[in-house]
Parts: structure tokens; C-alpha cells; sequence
């Protein structure tokens, strides 16, 4: 567990102060793990912006959020932005059959323009299909960040990834709902019996079982949050260059040879990725899903400066 900053016991007043972390999110309260290892209830305002993995100090019944090392944030289909957690180190994108990459795509570029290392999980690797779709993303994600192949219902990896996490890592786990994080939740953290939804014949999506944010410390080391599913990730204040410089499977080569430090991939000349593409080094396919995010951040860029410009 991370130790908060210190803070003196006492103020002038002689009120006790107590430094904590927060480790659940109920909308209206969050509960505290105190330093001293004791557990306690708070009331927050609905919309107070206080989020699990907060390091914050109490002061009777007021609290009081301490400074973000980091902060994941997200976007909805509606345009709402969504503070995911704070203060993590990791960031463990979960898929399973009927995954889409955009969704890993946009969460890798999220977790490192937000300093975080983010990992592949795929989950169901005990079915024919969850083993075609590890080698599928193996062959997009491997070279760029740690992946795990792994079945929550048999057990089998997961020895890997509590190794990785167990090496004093706080991370979270983000995926569409559907894909197993409430029973890979349950395998790592027997304690805390999440309810597993099924997942619907109709549209392969599965039910949004997990609708409180909790932190729990693995037995092993590390801790994890759990969070809401959710079936987008749209990004949040991520500029062309983030995105560029940050879209898994671009990262050597643009350290290689770009001949523009800013360069965006598109057009540019002495680019290294367009000659990559050109050369087969990189597939059209993955070039396509990059043109494709790239377009949605320059839209959001425009955005923002014609709003400057009103204001």
C-alpha cells in the first residue's frame, strides 16, 4: 500500500487529522482506508470528483483530496467525461471474442499520455475463439507492452500477471462489459465475490455487473481498482502529437527516423510510419485504424479552439 504524505495529527484547533486512501466510490459516500488501518464511511457531494485510488486527509467528517500522482479519464458515446481513477501505475486493457482493437487502441494511448504502463489482458483463452484472438492482438500488441493470455475460469496464466502486478503495482482493469473482468477480478481476489453477468446471444455484450469502484490488495502484492463497464473509451484532452507518438506498434519507429519531431503520420514529409506502411513493415490495416483515431482527435483539436475563439 502506498503511504499518503504526512500531515500533522492535530491542527491549531486540536481537531484530529487522519490521512487515508479512498478505496470505494458509493455516489453519495466513499469509504476510507485510513494509515492507521482502520476503515471509515464519508459523506461527498454526488458530483464531488473524488475517485477510488485518491489519497486524501479527513478532518472529522470533511475531506480533503491530496495531489493526483495521475488520473485516467475517458469518454462516453454521449460526449461525458469520466475520471476512471487516480493515482495508478498500471493499466490492464481486458478483452475477450468479440473485442474490438479500437477500444485497446484508445486506452493504450490514454494510459501513456497519462504516464501509466498499460498491459494486454485476453481473458476466455480456455475457447477456441479467446486463443485465435490472442494470437491475433499477440501479433499487434506483443513487441509494444506486456500481454497476458489467460483463462479466469480455468486459471490457467494467471500466475504471470500476479507476478507482474505483485511487484508493488496499483492498477485497474478497463474492458467492454462482457469480456470477464468481474471473474478475473473474483480468481485474483477471492474475497470480494463480484456477480458475474451473463453475456446476451443477442448482441454478444454483456451486462454491466459491477456498478460500485472498489480498490482491493492482492495477496500477492500490488492492488487492484475495479470499475463500471463500459462499452467505449473515447479519449479526453489526447492531442495529435500524444496520439502519434503514443499508438502501440509506432513507438520504434518513430524514434528511429520521423524527420519532423512533430510529425502526425499523415502526410508528412521523410515520415517514418508512411514509409513503413509503404514498405509492409506495418500493416494497411493497422495504418487505417490509426488515420481513423487520428481524424476524431484533429476533430476534437478543432473543437476546442473554435470554442477559445467565442470565448
Amino acid at each position: 500500500m502506498k503511504k499518503t504524505p504526512d500531515i500533522n495529527p492535530d491542527d491549531k484547533d486540536g481537531v484530529r487529522l487522519r490521512n487515508g486512501l479512498i478505496v470505494a466510490h458509493h455516489g453519495i459516500s466513499v469509504e476510507v482506508l485510513f494509515d492507521d488501518g482502520l476503515r471509515g464511511m464519508v459523506r461527498v457531494k454526488r458530483n464531488s470528483g473524488h475517485v477510488v485510488g485518491d489519497s486524501v486527509a479527513v478532518t472529522e467528517d470533511v475531506l480533503t483530496r491530496l495531489p493526483r500522482r495521475t488520473e485516467l479519464r475517458r469518454r462516453d458515446a454521449r460526449g461525458g467525461i469520466h475520471l476512471v481513477a487516480a493515482n495508478l501505475d498500471v493499466l490492464g486493457i481486458v478483452a475477450a471474442p468479440l473485442s474490438q482493437t479500437g477500444f485497446i487502441d484508445r486506452a493504450i494511448v490514454a494510459a501513456r499520455t497519462a504516464q501509466l504502463e498499460p498491459f494486454v489482458v485476453i481473458n476466455k483463452c480456455d475457447l477456441g475463439e479467446g486463443v485465435e484472438l490472442a494470437d491475433y492482438l499477440r501479433e499487434i500488441y506483443a513487441g509494444s507492452l506486456p500481454f497476458f493470455s489467460l483463462s479466469a475460469a480455468t486459471g490457467s496464466g494467471l500466475d504471470q500477471l500476479l507476478e507482474f502486478l505483485g511487484a508493488g503495482r496499483r492498477g485497474a482493469f478497463v474492458g467492454t462489459s462482457g469480456v470477464g473482468k468481474s471473474s478475473l477480478l473474483n480468481v485474483l481476489c477471492p474475497h470480494i465475490d463480484l456477480q458475474v453477468g451473463e453475456v446476451s446471444d443477442y448482441n454478444g455484450l454483456g451486462r454491466h455487473t459491477t456498478t460500485v469502484s472498489t480498490l482491493h490488495t492482492l495477496s500477492s502484492g500490488g492492488e487492484l481498482v475495479d470499475t463500471p463497464g463500459f462499452r467505449d473509451f473515447g479519449l479526453v484532452d489526447i492531442s495529435a502529437q500524444d496520439l502519434a507518438a503514443h499508438f502501440a506498434g509506432f513507438e520504434n519507429r518513430v524514434a528511429e527516423s520521423c524527420r519532423f519531431r512533430n510529425c502526425r503520420h499523415r502526410s508528412e514529409p521523410g515520415c517514418a510510419i508512411v514509409t513503413s506502411v509503404a514498405q509492409k513493415l506495418i500493416t494497411a490495416e493497422r495504418y487505417a485504424t490509426y488515420l481513423g483515431i487520428l481524424d476524431e482527435v484533429e476533430a476534437d483539436e478543432e473543437k476546442n479552439r473554435a470554442k477559445g475563439r467565442r470565448s
